[in-house]
């Protein structure tokens, strides 16, 4: 699986988000951006990806999923933000 074949999982099942990807193999850590998580608590925002990618870790596609969300605003003074863009 390629970075590219997880952002457009994620980009097909959670509307209205940025999705930036890195990995290789079944190893992958995804940054999320989105008014999706607006309200949500830290465990919440993370239940949401992993529900997203549920049947690929299932079935051994994807092994680890380093997961970090962040809304629009908090976005703005991620430390990953310089990185992504």
């Amino acid at each position: 699986m390629q970075p590219s074949d997880v952002k457009a999982l994620l980009e097909a099942r959670i509307d209205e988000c940025d999705f930036f990807i890195q990995g290789e193999g079944c190893n992958f850590q995804v940054i999320a951006v989105g008014d999706v998580f607006e309200g949500l608590s830290p465990v919440k925002r993370q239940q949401l990806i992993y529900s997203a990618l549920s049947d690929e870790i299932a079935s051994g596609a994807l092994h680890a999923v380093s997961i970090k969300t962040y809304t629009p605003t908090q976005w703005q003074s991620a430390p990953e933000n310089a990185r992504a863009e």
